[in-house]
């Protein structure tokens, strides 16, 4: 039977060979996955021997990260903002840079409920997070805020286009213990006849269609649903914009976010709506311009 120094060593030339982006780490997440292990611990004992089942396990996996297939979906799971979610193919897998829109909501909500006195009866402060897809987005604010013991004066409605999306965002918020404070519907967008609401959340599909082709292999096995906004990529997000002047309450914000040369657009967008508004672009952990903050003046 093989070491787990054997196997990460194995294991790395072959996913090196493959093509992976990250062949060490990916090797590192699969063998820890399949023996039930941290990544540490595989790396302090390297010397430690490989049951058969758990070999024959991480072989499985190797094989189906060597046709491309995401770490996320072998494993079943992916980390996101100190979370685990399901995912599966029916969803986009969530991005690290998006943990900056769930911390930007985070600080708008708690910003509304204590700016200024809220006396009995005041309404809740009303939240949705377009195209929800896994339900990262509104589970993952749903945790921060149920720890400030904020969440019982606010309505989360998390909706998606899919179905089969829906029944894995409900998943994941049965497994983070905030179904009861998440309402999830299908909608194209935002659904019909809705009040207006004080914040809106979306990372929609913004890779233009021509660019879908050039992303790593790893996305074609996600939804493309989830990653094609169009010609420039704007497609979904221009849509989203032109019914914010019916969908957000005056003072209410929304927080998208965009491929990081799509911002001058974007401004231009939200420049030519109705009324009063405020845009402005910022720049995630890497420099990059990221995350668009809509205000309704």
């Amino acid at each position: 039977m093989a070491t787990i120094g054997e196997l990460l060593m194995s294991g790395t030339a072959r996913l090196r060979a493959s093509g992976s982006e990250s062949p060490r780490l990916d090797t590192e997440l699969l063998l820890g996955w399949t023996i039930g292990a941290e990544r540490t611990a595989l790396i302090a004992h390297p010397e430690s021997v490989v049951g058969a089942d758990a070999a024959a396990a991480f072989e499985a996996g190797l094989a189906r990260r060597e046709a491309g297939e995401p770490i996320a979906y072998i494993r079943g799971f992916k980390e996101f903002h100190g979370l685990a979610f399901a995912v599966d193919p029916r969803v986009l897998i969530p991005r690290p840079e998006t943990e900056l829109l769930v911390l930007e909501a985070e600080k708008d909500v708690a910003w509304r409920l204590t700016s200024a006195p809220r006396p009995a009866g005041t309404p809740k402060v009303r939240v949705i997070d377009v195209g929800t897809g896994s339900g990262a987005i509104a589970v993952a604010l749903a945790t921060l805020l149920q720890k400030r013991r904020m969440l019982a004066e606010v309505d989360i409605l998390a909706v998606d286009y899919s179905e089969e999306a829906l029944e894995l965002a409900r998943e994941n918020a049965v497994g983070h213990a905030v179904a009861d404070a998440i309402t999830f519907a299908r909608a194209d967008l935002l659904p019909a006849d809705s009040a207006p609401f004080d914040l809106i959340l979306a990372n929609l599909p913004y890779i233009p269609a021509g660019d879908i082709e050039g992303l790593p292999v790893a996305a074609s096995f996600e939804p493309r649903l989830a990653l094609d906004g169009g010609p420039d990529g704007l497609d979904v997000v221009r849509r989203l914009l032109a019914a914010m002047p019916e969908a957000l309450r005056p003072g209410g914000s929304a927080l998208l976010e965009i491929g990081y040369n799509q911002g001058p657009a974007v401004e231009a967008v939200v420049a030519a709506l109705p009324g009063d508004w405020d845009c402005r672009i910022q720049a995630d952990l890497s420099g990059k311009p990221r995350l668009v903050h809509v205000e309704r003046i």
